[in-house]
């Protein structure tokens, strides 16, 4: 152990100048990925895109995000992730201008394409340099647990920052917020930012860099087409089976190769694949709990899109609280122990809603301590996972783990959309009355929430809105009850196949 000691980099003196400006740099791409719920209305009103264009607006942000995660990754370890960075910078406020400057719709999906790849060359880069200029591990674990808050907190924000945005200046301004951020990020990161690479050389594999980009791109692509369609959709089936298929032949392919683009082999090792498996857990609660409350404060509370985005602080504020205090919890008790205590807050926060439900009061008191306590989970589990993940792989190998943890991210928010939300959905048409409608505005009420406040407000039926409200809010308990189930049961495989005595990865200096 002294050996080692005396081996350890001097810290970089630099390094909290370094943190600011990842956590800057990270809390844009975070936003961006939600801060359009609230801009889009504004956008439709403005360039009038059809069904189909308001689909990709929405969707091809994530999806050249999901898709280009793992190739940024191995591309930042060899070619650079701070160069890698910055490059994904100027994408980013280049994109940004685009869609400022957009007079149709299909301006709008191309710039947003690109923000997708800007932000995949970014995400990666911001974990990688932290694990570099960080070389102790007290400190290395406050700056993943500030990561975890900005990047948590940053999505549940953005929604909040978009609709005041909106509100006063249009829907370019939630584009054009991206752009002085961008270029203050450049400019501090080309003095301030260290360079580094992964020691190790070979070819380029590009068969794989195709065969990543279309397994995540069709698995991202699936996953959002399961939450619009359901289970029902054959789209969203074979997106999911063509990503299935190119994933399966991508990983025999990763491991057959001295040179893989992914070490796939990262997922052997127990502490990564838990601690991988705890974030997707955690976001898929997290992105189904902020996905349909958003609709309950507006349908059933009949809050504005600023005050449902306000109503949903408590989640953003008790997750960037919670990862403060979590790396000082690490280093007192096992980090198991610790992420499983995140687990199950997250559990118990879910739970609230369908206690309230069981004794028919469920009202905004109850909703902002079941956020809060969500919050105080999936802060800790966040910091502690990454913190988990990152140590377990080593430094050579840090550009493809970083991806998988912001991969998990990603998936995970999709996915808690998909599966929870078509749950929900189904249970709002089972709970709903017999209603005295045409058939065809029966079957609008059936569809939607939405949908049913549209109809309640063209017919004036404000009573018909209050019985969909009924069977939504009966509909959402349940749901979220299943998504604390699901973290239950992750915080007892948590403690059961982390080592209590993890030891981190050695690092290749």
């Amino acid at each position: 152990m002294a050996g080692s000691t005396a081996l350890r980099p001097a810290p970089d003196p630099l390094r909290w100048a370094v943190l600011a400006i990842l956590s800057g740099s990270l809390l844009i791409i975070s936003m961006d990925a939600t801060i359009l719920n609230v801009a889009f209305p504004s956008l439709v009103a403005d360039l009038r895109p059809g069904s189909v264009e308001q689909l990709w607006i929405i969707d091809s942000y994530a999806l050249a995000l999901s898709g280009l995660l793992v190739t940024a990754g191995a591309l930042g370890d060899r070619w650079g992730r701070k160069r890698l960075l910055l490059v994904g910078f100027a994408i980013f406020a280049l994109a940004s201008l685009l869609a400022v400057a957009a007079t149709a719709a299909w301006h709008v999906i191309a710039a947003r394409v690109l923000l997708g790849v800007g932000g995949a060359a970014i995400m990666p880069s911001t974990l990688t340099i932290l694990r570099q200029v960080f070389t102790d591990a007290r400190e290395r674990a406050f700056a993943y647990a500030v990561w975890s808050a900005v990047f948590g907190g940053g999505m549940a924000l953005g929604p909040v920052v978009g609709g005041l945005l909106v509100q006063s200046h249009g829907w370019q301004s939630a584009f054009l917020l991206n752009v002085p951020i961008a270029v203050a990020v450049i400019g501090f990161g080309l003095w301030l930012l260290p360079e580094s690479r992964s020691p190790r050389s070979g070819a380029w594999d590009w068969p794989g860099v195709g065969l990543s980009i279309v397994g995540m791109g069709t698995l991202a692509g699936g996953v959002k087409q399961l939450g619009k369609g359901g289970v029902g959709d054959p789209v969203a089936w074979v997106l999911l089976v063509v990503a299935a298929l190119t994933l399966t032949v991508f990983v025999r392919r990763q491991l057959r190769l001295a040179n893989p683009l992914l070490q796939v082999r990262l997922f052997t090792d127990r502490a990564f694949s838990m601690a991988a498996t705890a974030i997707f857990l955690g976001m898929l609660g997290l992105g189904a709990a902020l996905f349909l409350l958003s609709q309950w404060f507006q349908y059933v509370q009949g809050y504005s899109p600023v005050s449902a985005g306000l109503h949903l602080l408590p989640a953003p504020i008790a997750l960037i609280l919670a990862s403060m205090f979590v790396p000082s919890l690490m280093h007192r008790f096992p980090p198991r122990n610790v992420l499983a205590i995140g687990l199950a807050l997250m559990a118990l926060g879910l739970a609230l809603p369908w206690i309230g439900q069981h004794f028919r009061d469920v009202d905004y008191a109850l909703v902002g301590t079941s956020l809060a306590v969500v919050g105080l989970g999936v802060g800790t589990l966040a910091t502690v996972a990454s913190v988990v993940l990152m140590s377990s792989a080593p430094a050579a190998d840090s550009g493809g783990a970083a991806a998988i943890d912001e991969t998990a991210y990603e998936l995970g928010a999709a996915l808690g959309v998909a599966i929870l939300g078509s749950m929900a959905s189904a249970l709002y048409r089972a709970d709903l009355p017999d209603l005295d409608l045409d058939s065809a505005d029966a079957a609008a009420v059936r569809e939607s929430i939405g949908d049913a406040s549209v109809v309640a407000d063209r017919l004036g039926a404000s009573a018909l809105l209050g019985r969909a409200g009924d069977a939504f809010t009966a509909a959402m308990t349940p749901t979220f009850l299943v998504g604390g189930v699901v973290a239950l049961v992750a915080a007892v495989l948590a403690w059961r196949l982390i080592p209590r005595d993890l030891e981190p990865a050695p690092d290749a200096h």
